[in-house]
C-alpha cells in the first residue's frame, strides 16, 4: 500500500506541473550504474575490491519547467524508477578456512524524485545542449538482500530478504534517502540524449558501526522523448487608442493611427494642405499642379524643368540644362579634357594613354617605356643573342643523379655561369622548364620534370638571385624534342631548358 501511495501521489504531482502552458512531459529511459563507495564498515579497507557496481535501468517520466518562454533557465524534475545498491563476491584459501566463497547482492529499487535548476544554450535551429544539477529525493520502492556462502564441502548457506520496507534500524534499510544530482546531455527537437551523475548525502542503509556511511553514487546515460511541445506564452498587450498597435510601439498612444506611421495619422509635414500619401514632395511646400511639389526639376540640376532643354539628363545652366558636351566621346567632359578633339582615359586628362619612348606599345603595357622596344616583347628590347646561346649552351650541360632531382656536381659548376650572367645582367628573368622522355611510368613524367626544375631555381636561389626572377614549371613528356623510342630518342628529350626574358 505505502509503495502505490507514493507512485499516486508523485504522478499526481505530475499531472498537475503537466498542466501548466510551459511545460513539456518525456518519457526517458536508460542504463545506470550505482556503487556504495567510502568506509562501510569495520575491516572496509581489506575488502573493498571484493564489492562491485549494479548495472541497470533508470526510467521514468521528465517534467521541463522552464522560467519563461525565452528563458534559457528552467526546472526539471520528475519521476524515476531506479535500479541501485551493489555486489559481493569473495574466495577463500580451503587450507585454512572452511569456506569456498561467498556472493552477495544489496539491490534497492527506488522512486526518485530529482528538482534541476537546468541551462539551455542553443546550437541549432533544434538543437540544445542542456545542463542542470540539484537536489534528488529517492523513496524505496522494493528491493533485494541476499548472501551465498559455499563451503569447501559443498555445502550451501543462503540468506535472502524481499522486505526491505521497514523502520530504520542497524542492519535495515532507510525508506527515503536524498543527495544531490547533476545532468549534461544534448536535445533534438522531441528526442533527449542525456547523461547523469549523482551523489548520495544521506546513508540508504544501518548496520549499526559508528561512522560507517552506506551512500549511493550513481552514473548513467539515458535517451527520451517529449510527448508535447512547450506552448508559446501569451502576454495582454495594451492599446489606448484601439488602433491595433500596441502602446510600446505606437508613438501617438492617445490617437488613432495607422502602422505605417508607428501609430500616428497620416502626416502633413509641409503644411501645404496635400497629406504625404499624396504628397510626392512631402517636405517642401508645393501646388497642387504639381502633385504638393513646386516646379520639377526630374534631373535635379537645379534647371527646372521649363526652362530645361534636357529636363531627364542632369547638366548645367551654362549648357541651359544640359550636360557639358564632350566632343571626342571619351568620357571626359571638354571643360575638364587637355585633348578635347582626341580620345583618351581621364587617368590622362583626357588624353591617350602616352608612350614615352615612342616604340608603339603604350606606358601601360610597356615593361620597358623608356627604352624602345619591340611589340612581340613587350615593349622591351630583345634579349641578346649571346646571353641566349650562353644560357642554352649551360641548359644542355645540366644532368642529374639517376632517378634522382639532385643535380650532378658538374652541373652545379655549369649553373654558376648562369649565376654570373643574371648578376651582370639584373633586368633578366629566366624560367626553367623540366622535361621527361616518354620511357618509365608516365604517372611519375610531371613530378620528377617539376621537381628537377625546382631543384635548378633553388640552386640559382642559394647563389644569390632573387626568388622573383625566377619561375619553374613541369612539362612532363608532353614537349619532346624527337620523336621516337631509341635511348638517343630519350636523351635528348630528358633536359632543362631555361628561357630568358626582360619583362
Amino acid at each position: 500500500m505505502k509503495r502505490t501511495g507514493i507512485l499516486a501521489v508523485s504522478c499526481l504531482l505530475l499531472i498537475s506541473l503537466n498542466s501548466q502552458a510551459q511545460l513539456r512531459t518525456a518519457i526517458v529511459g536508460g542504463v545506470q550504474q550505482s556503487s556504495v563507495p567510502g568506509n562501510n564498515s569495520t575491516g572496509w579497507d581489506t575488502i573493498s575490491y571484493n564489492y562491485s557496481s549494479r548495472n541497470g535501468i533508470r526510467a521514468g517520466i521528465l517534467v521541463d519547467i522552464p522560467f519563461s518562454s525565452h528563458s534559457k533557465l528552467g526546472l526539471q524534475s520528475g519521476l524515476y524508477y531506479t535500479n541501485k545498491g551493489r555486489n559481493f563476491s569473495a574466495k577463500f584459501d580451503t587450507a585454512s578456512s572452511t569456506l569456498s566463497h561467498a556472493t552477495g547482492k544489496q539491490y534497492v529499487n527506488n522512486l526518485e524524485i530529482p528538482l534541476n535548476l537546468v541551462l539551455k544554450l542553443k546550437l541549432g535551429k533544434k538543437t540544445n545542449l542542456v545542463m542542470g544539477a540539484g537536489p534528488y529525493a529517492s523513496f524505496l520502492f522494493s528491493g533485494l538482500e541476499q548472501r551465498t556462502i559455499t563451503n569447501k564441502d559443498g555445502s550451501l548457506q543462503s540468506l535472502e530478504n524481499t522486505d526491505m520496507k521497514i523502520t530504520t534500524a542497524p542492519g535495515m534499510y532507510n525508506n527515503i534517502e536524498y543527495g544531490v544530482n547533476g545532468t549534461l546531455g544534448f536535445e533534438f527537437g522531441r528526442f533527449i540524449v542525456s547523461g547523469h551523475y549523482s551523489e548520495g548525502l544521506s546513508d540508504f542503509y544501518s548496520n549499526g558501526n559508528a561512522g560507517a556511511a552506506f551512500k549511493h553514487r550513481t552514473m548513467g546515460a539515458s535517451v527520451g522523448f517529449y510527448l508535447s511541445k512547450a506552448s508559446k506564452r501569451t502576454e495582454k498587450v495594451r492599446d489606448r487608442d484601439k488602433d491595433g498597435i500596441p502602446d510600446s510601439k505606437d508613438i501617438c498612444p492617445d490617437v488613432r493611427g495607422i502602422e505605417k506611421y508607428n501609430g500616428c495619422p497620416i502626416p502633413d509635414r509641409d503644411k501645404d494642405g496635400v497629406n504625404d500619401e499624396l504628397d510626392v514632395c512631402p517636405d517642401e511646400p508645393g501646388i497642387e499642379k504639381y502633385a504638393g511639389c513646386a516646379i520639377p526639376d526630374s534631373d535635379n540640376d537645379g534647371v527646372n524643368n521649363e526652362e530645361d532643354h534636357c529636363p531627364d539628363i542632369p547638366g548645367s545652366p551654362k549648357y541651359h540644362g544640359c550636360p557639358i558636351p564632350d566632343s571626342d566621346k571619351d568620357g571626359i567632359n571638354d571643360e575638364e579634357d587637355k585633348c578635347p578633339d582626341v580620345k583618351g582615359l581621364a587617368k590622362y586628362g583626357g588624353c591617350p594613354i602616352p608612350d614615352t619612348d615612342n616604340d608603339g606599345v603604350n606606358d601601360e603595357q610597356d615593361k620597358c617605356p623608356t627604352v624602345k622596344g619591340l611589340k612581340t616583347n613587350k615593349g622591351c628590347p630583345p634579349v641578346k643573342k649571346e646571353i641566349v646561346q650562353k644560357v642554352n649552351s649551360a641548359a644542355r650541360r645540366i644532368h642529374f643523379n639517376y632517378k634522382s632531382v639532385l643535380l650532378t656536381e658538374p652541373s652545379k659548376k655549369v649553373l654558376l655561369e648562369v649565376v654570373k650572367l643574371l648578376k651582370d645582367n639584373p633586368e633578366l628573368n629566366v624560367s626553367i622548364e623540366g622535361h621527361t622522355s616518354i620511357d618509365g611510368n608516365p604517372a611519375n613524367h610531371d613530378k620528377l620534370s617539376e621537381a628537377r626544375a625546382y631543384s635548378v631555381k633553388i640552386y640559382l636561389e642559394s647563389k644569390g638571385i632573387a626568388p622573383d626572377r625566377l619561375s619553374h614549371i613541369g612539362y612532363g613528356a608532353s614537349k619532346p624534342l624527337v620523336k621516337g623510342s631509341t635511348e638517343a630518342a630519350y636523351a635528348r628529350n630528358r633536359r632543362v631548358e631555361m628561357i630568358l626574358s626582360n619583362n
